[in-house]
C-alpha cells in the first residue's frame, strides 16, 4: 500500500471518529433534562347526593311478592317526583325475583330435597338529590313509605370540571416547584419545557373525606356530606440549560 493511500485511509478514519464524537455529544445534550411528576389536590364541598334505596318483599307466591313490591315502589317514585326529583335523576339499579328455600337438616336426620317456602322480590332505585340540604328529609320519607333497603349514600359535585382544572393547575405548580428545587440543589438551571403529559385517568370517583351518614330511624335523618378531594397528576420534562 503506497503512502498516498495510507494517508487517505488515515484521514477517513479521523473524520469518522470526529463524526462519532459529535454524534455522541449531541446525544448527551439531548439527555440533559429533568423529569418531574407533579401532584395537585383540591377540596370541594359536594352539592349532590346519590342514594341507593329499594324495597324487598316476601310472599308465598311470586305474584303476591311482586304485587306488594310494585305497590310500595310506585308510592316511593310518586312521592319523589312530587317533591321535585326529576325523572332523569331516578333510575332502577336492580331487580330480582328469587325463591326462598328451606333445606333439610342432615344433622337431625332429615331427608328429602330443598323445598320452596315463598318468594322474595327486590327492586332497587338510584336517586340523585340535587338539593343536598333535603337528603335527610328524603331518606326519612322513603323509609316511612316502605323502603326497607338503603344500601349506600355517595356525595359528588354536579359540575366537577372547574374543580378538576384547579387540581391540574395545582399539579403543574407542584411539578415546577419540585423541578426548581432539584435543579438548584444540583447547581443547574431549568430551560424550556420539552413535554407535558397527564397520566391516563382512571374511573375512580373523588375521595369522600370527613363524611358520614346516619340512617337511624328519626324524624329527620342526620346526614353529613363532608368534603370531596379531587386529585390530579402531571408529568413535565424540562431541558437543562
Amino acid at each position: 500500500m503506497n503512502k498516498q493511500i495510507r494517508t487517505i485511509l488515515m484521514l477517513a478514519g479521523m473524520l469518522a471518529a470526529a463524526g462519532l464524537l459529535i454524534a455522541g455529544n449531541a446525544e448527551a445534550e439531548e439527555t440533559r433534562e429533568i423529569r418531574v411528576t407533579g401532584i395537585g389536590e383540591v377540596l370541594a364541598q359536594p352539592d349532590m347526593a346519590t342514594i341507593s334505596l329499594g324495597v324487598v318483599s316476601e310472599a308465598e307466591t311470586a305474584g303476591d311478592a311482586l304485587a306488594q313490591n310494585s305497590d310500595i315502589m310506585e308510592k316511593l317514585v310518586a312521592s319523589l317526583k312530587a317533591d321535585g326529583i326529576a325523572s332523569r335523576d331516578l333510575q332502577t339499579s336492580g331487580f330480582s325475583v328469587q325463591p326462598n328455600f328451606v333445606y333439610p337438616d342432615r344433622n337431625r336426620g332429615e331427608t328429602g330435597e330443598p323445598r320452596i317456602t315463598g318468594y322474595m322480590v327486590r327492586n332497587m332505585l338510584s336517586v340523585r338529590v340535587r338539593d343536598l340540604a333535603r337528603t335527610g328529609e328524603f331518606l326519612d320519607r322513603m323509609v316511612s313509605l316502605g323502603s326497607n333497603s338503603v344500601n349506600n349514600i355517595s356525595f359528588s359535585v354536579a359540575d366537577p370540571g372547574p374543580v378538576e382544572d384547579s387540581a391540574r393547575q395545582a399539579a403543574v405548580t407542584d411539578a415546577r416547584a419540585r423541578a426548581e428545587l432539584y435543579a438548584a440543589a444540583a447547581g443547574l438551571k431549568l430551560g424550556r419545557i420539552m413535554l407535558i403529559s397527564e397520566p391516563q385517568a382512571d374511573s375512580r370517583p373523588p375521595v369522600n373525606i370527613r363524611a358520614r351518614a346516619s340512617l337511624e330511624a328519626a324524624s329527620a335523618v342526620p346526614v353529613e356530606a363532608g368534603e370531596l378531594a379531587f386529585g390530579a397528576q402531571v408529568n413535565i420534562v424540562w431541558e437543562i440549560e
